[in-house]
């Protein structure tokens, strides 16, 4: 079957420009820049290029413990880009809605940002930490050219479904009894944790503190050891997990190895991979 290129570098060369998303701490952005510059350390030329911070959190918000948000801003300062905010607490608030669980305003929301974004000529989206639901105007923009890395191994299904989604997909795995931990990378799609896989990081063992069993978290009134023990696998992951697939994601997609047909098939170097790299 014939397959198209996520990206096609093209004859040039030339790298390509990514917009990195996201909605606070950032790390996963951090890492892709670094990766970037890794290359440039080297006298080489990275496969892609870092072009633009956007953020949907105001550089001044802060969580309930008094602590910065979002550290877009501080990001793009720190590595000299371009930053751009379209703030979707003030975009709602401006609409009169008090919360932003309204997904009817999603679209008006994504085309503003395409209009903010547009001047960048932007080849590929990377979702990192961005807590915002893409919809229609954004996913139509860049046709699977938005690429997201989540804490879990998206393979596993359950009931002709994906079983480890959402925000506790690690509570989830933990809880369930997975003795690893994976992270993925994936084609975002309408549907949150859908898309076509693209990569699996190697297995990260699941930590338990000495003497603490499954039967011990699964208990309600250990609430908190399990919160505690799902934070440190949270860690644990991101760093051998998400820190490492999501540059390499980038980097394969920009050297043209990654390939999709009609279907949804995923093709790595023009081999059928419907599972995606796996490290």
């Amino acid at each position: 079957m014939r397959f198209r290129l996520l990206y096609d570098p093209g004859v040039e060369g030339l790298p390509m420009k990514v917009a990195c998303f996201m909605s606070g701490t950032g790390t996963n952005v951090v890492k892709i820049i670094e990766h970037q510059l890794s290359y440039e350390s080297r006298g080489e030329r990275c496969p892609y290029e870092v072009v633009l911070i956007f953020t949907d959190v105001k550089d001044e918000r802060m969580d309930r413990t008094g602590k910065k948000r979002c550290y877009a801003k501080d990001i793009a300062e720190r590595f000299h880009l371009p930053y751009i905010c379209n703030d979707i607490r003030d975009f709602y608030r401006s609409r009169g809605r008090r919360t932003i669980r309204d997904l009817s305003l999603r679209p008006e929301f994504d085309r503003m940002t395409l209009e903010m974004i547009g001047d960048y000529d932007i080849d590929v989206i990377a979702l990192g930490g961005y807590m915002s639901i893409v919809s229609r105007p954004l996913l139509d923009a860049f046709p699977g050219r938005i690429i997201n890395v989540h804490p879990a191994d998206l393979s596993v299904m359950e009931g002709g479904r994906r079983k480890y989604v959402g925000l506790h997909a690690v509570r989830d795995a933990i809880l369930a009894g997975e003795r690893f931990l994976y992270s993925t990378t994936h084609i975002v799609r309408e549907r949150v944790d859908e898309g076509e896989i693209l990569m699996r990081s190697k297995p990260v063992e699941v930590w338990l503190p000495e003497g603490v069993t499954l039967e011990d978290l699964r208990r309600r009134e250990n609430r908190s050891l399990l919160e505690r023990v799902v934070r440190e696998n949270q860690r644990r992951l991101k760093e051998r997990g998400d820190w490492v697939i999501f540059p390499k994601t980038l980097e394969m997609i920009a050297q043209g190895r990654y390939g999709i047909d009609d279907k949804g098939n995923i093709y790595i170097d023009g081999v059928l991979m419907p599972q995606g790299y796996r490290l």
